[in-house]
């Protein structure tokens, strides 16, 4: 299922302008610098504020366009319920249910329990698949269809 927005279902109207301090796709996990900057959130597997870009629509954009260093991002915080329509990384085969994390660069990846299933980072997990995707064949070498090369998106609900 294909969205044309990042903000699926949007229960809590928590959005914020912050420049960007790198390239950032609507859809990414971002965190907020020291410079009060936001990037693309790059600690894999620790803990992340629910923090997402989302496409400016009010400047024409879409979902496909990126937003430049030193642009203004359209971020939301999402809130527990919320449905983002965020970025799966490559490599990744999620099915409904499954519970998703930082992959260290924006985009998200499958949650695996730690050592007896103890949770290191107790806030790593950002939210479940809502449906079923499989990039596990992928290399994102593939050929174009958008920026991101092909279909990487994935419905996600907020925990």
């Amino acid at each position: 299922m294909a969205f044309n927005t990042i903000l699926v279902k949007n229960y809590s109207d928590v959005f914020e302008e912050i420049d960007a301090g790198g390239t950032i796709l609507p859809g990414m996990l971002l965190e907020e610098t020291s410079s009060s900057t936001v990037v693309a959130h790059n600690s894999a597997g620790e803990n992340a504020l629910p923090m997402f870009a989302f496409e400016d629509e009010l400047q024409g954009n879409g979902i496909d366009d990126a937003f430049a260093t030193g642009d203004k991002v359209q971020v939301w915080i999402p809130g527990r319920g919320d449905q983002v329509y965020a970025i799966l990384a490559d490599g990744e085969n999620v099915a409904v249910g499954d519970l998703l994390e930082s992959n260290g660069d924006g985009y998200l990846k499958k949650h695996v329990a730690g050592s007896a299933g103890v949770v290191e980072f107790p806030l790593a997990v950002v939210g479940y698949a809502l449906e079923a995707v499989d990039l596990s064949g992928s290399s994102g070498e593939e050929g174009s269809s958008g920026v991101l090369g092909y279909a990487k998106r994935v419905l996600v609900r907020i925990v």
